[in-house]
């Protein structure tokens, strides 16, 4: 199958916008839970009908500060409930939202305020106020800064005190599905990033057909999200919307490192998330089991886990004996990694990345069905998701109904209908260059089978073509060797090569642990990448990861990198995707050394 059957989208007035999918929740349910609020270590109910008033009065401070029906507000911010409530008074007053990582540099949000024309900005901290103070030179049309943790938000909604609430009725009134929601900046991987203009459209109908086909996951009984992505992501965006949408109750946490923690005490039934998440799930979990002696047996868990997951695919059962060992396997060890979850999830959603087959086996093992997913920021966020009725994992699911996908003469994936951005802000050229015939270039590679799953199987432009004329695709490499709890990063390398290579940096989160439970407490990281024991460990990675792709296509050789790819070093986007070109610019003597010493040690 080259392209996939197009499901008619949700049914949605024309002047419909954001804000009516709250104003719906509020007239139908004003008493019930919309946002859970951290408090004393615990989390403080916030009704439909109390967050609706709190959006109104910013809402009004906004117009009495002077920002008009479509001007531009950005937020700086770490994902917290300020974030949310800013996000929907800027609709509500007609403006347009456009957020900025809380990591960004000046110069990175310099060119987003700038770009966007933004007229005012809402930061966190007294950082990120002085980096926009930095950034002020290019952002010519800035004219108003407000701090949360300064207070400056009180301050905007006792402005707004005699604004009549009539003027923000009429001018989320005057928006629609057809006008901008906001502005959200690519991670720029190469360039300058580019500004994805999504429309109220793109958000409530994309979010309506979630509902739709998740269903039994939304609507479950006692239904919870726990959102900590940053919101600077199209994704997490994504995630807020639905919650409206699916009337479901959302916590924010700001520090996606303490997420195992808030899982405990918010106990969620439903996280969306990137597979970098899952991952360190993963490795906590094993770490934890080297660390308390007990490897082998979270090994054999592990393995049982996946094998009777495995056997539940295309309605098939495990065996007699499958079965006993799971119940002893679930009983020793993947309960306790249930419980870590808060007990109550059942269901992810991964996107932003492949997940891989093992992990997606390990946790339906564990009992959390992770629902693999894919989408852009062109496409505000899922383009495709496995639904529960039918997964495949491994793959990343059919289209949410109002979508269709169909597969180019050259393997890549387009993309067509609510889904999909109406272009860049500012880039008529880039524009007609991703949009063709009304098909969206995705830049991505895929193959559909006959029940129209989707497989991702490479980037275009990151196809690696060696000396011999073998064309790799590096994507499943590399997030195959990323999976080991000691690696952070993968790169892998080769274009014009004889061979595939690999730069690879360690995870200096997890390192300490397996350090200590192998005897080497006193190694640092930098003495790490020459230890034999470390170099093994990564082999061991690079040698599973060689397993499922040809000779050619195989990494022949490695070098373990003292410094990690960090957003700081700038070779990493705000997103967490590697800057491919960046990191290869820079450490092109590193890679000539490979090579050479590889041409000298066969010789």
């Amino acid at each position: 199958m080259d392209t996939t059957r197009l499901s008619a989208a949700p049914e949605v007035p024309a002047t419909f916008s954001i804000t009516d999918l709250l104003e719906d929740h509020l007239e139908r349910t004003p008493d019930a839970e919309l946002y859970r609020v951290p408090e004393n270590g615990g989390w403080r109910s916030v009704s439909v009908a109390e967050f609706r008033s709190q959006a109104i009065a910013l809402a009004q401070g906004l117009i009495a500060q002077g920002v008009a029906p479509g001007e531009r507000v950005g937020i700086m911010s770490r994902t917290r409930y300020e974030w949310t409530l800013a996000d929907i008074a800027i609709w509500y007053a007609g403006a347009v939202p456009v957020p900025i990582y809380e990591t960004s540099s000046v110069s990175q949000a310099a060119w987003i305020l700038g770009d966007s024309g933004a007229v005012a900005v809402i930061v966190e901290t007294e950082a990120h106020a002085r980096v926009v103070e930095q950034a002020r030179k290019e952002a010519t049309d800035l004219r108003l800064v407000w701090g949360i943790d300064a207070g400056d938000l009180d301050e905007v909604v006792a402005s707004g005190a005699d604004v009549d609430p009539e003027r923000v009725r009429a001018a989320s009134a005057a928006v629609g599905l057809a006008d901008l929601a906001t502005i959200i900046y690519t991670s720029g991987t190469t360039g300058r990033p580019k500004g994805a203009e999504l429309t109220h459209a793109n958000f409530v109908l994309l979010t309506r057909s979630a509902v739709e086909d998740l269903t039994e996951i939304v609507h479950q009984e006692g239904a919870s999200t726990l959102l900590f992505m940053p919101l600077a992501h199209v994704f997490a965006r994504f995630v807020e919307i639905l919650a409206l949408a699916g009337r479901i109750p959302l916590g924010h946490t700001p520090d996606p490192s303490g997420i195992v923690a808030d899982l405990g005490t918010y106990q969620p039934t439903l996280i969306l998330a990137v597979p970098r998440v899952f991952e360190k799930v993963y490795n906590s979990a094993e770490q934890k089991a080297v660390a308390g002696g007990k490897e082998k047996i979270f090994a054999w868990a592990s393995r049982t886990a996946i094998a009777w997951s495995r056997a539940h695919d295309d309605g098939a059962r495990p065996g007699v004996a499958l079965q006993l060992r799971y119940k002893l396997a679930h009983k020793l060890v993947l309960h306790k990694i249930e419980n870590a979850m808060g007990g109550r999830l059942t269901y992810a959603v991964s996107g932003g990345g492949p997940l891989g087959e093992r992990l997606g086996h390990f946790f339906r093992g564990v009992g959390l069905t992770v629902l693999e997913g894919y989408g852009l920021t062109e496409t505000t966020a899922p383009l495709t998701v496995n639904v529960p009725a039918k997964v495949k994992i491994g793959s990343v699911g059919t289209p949410l109904r109002g979508n269709q996908l169909r597969i180019a003469p050259d393997g890549e994936i387009l993309a067509r209908g609510v889904a999909v951005f109406r272009g860049y802000h500012n880039n008529p050229d880039a524009t007609a260059e991703s949009v063709v015939d009304g098909w969206f270039h995705t830049g991505d590679l895929g193959e559909i089978d006959d029940e129209g799953y989707t497989r991702i199987t490479g980037r275009k432009k990151e196809i690696i073509v060696t000396a011999g004329g073998k064309n790799v695709a590096p994507a499943q490499l590399e997030d195959a060797v990323r999976s080991h709890p000691l690696v952070s990063q993968c790169l892998v390398v080769g274009e014009g090569r004889p061979f595939i290579a690999a730069l690879v940096t360690l995870d200096v989160e997890m390192l300490p642990g397996w350090l200590s439970s192998h005897g080497k407490d006193s190694l640092t990281p930098s003495q790490a990448v020459d230890d034999p024991d470390v170099i093994a460990a990564v082999q061991g990675a690079i040698d599973r990861a060689n397993e499922h792709v040809s000779r050619a296509e195989s990494v022949r050789t490695f070098k373990l990198l003292d410094t990690d790819f960090t957003i700081a070093n700038d070779y990493l986007t705000p997103s967490m995707k590697v800057k491919r070109s960046a990191v290869l610019r820079d450490l092109e003597g590193t890679v000539d050394a490979l090579y050479d010493g590889a041409a000298a040690a066969r010789g």
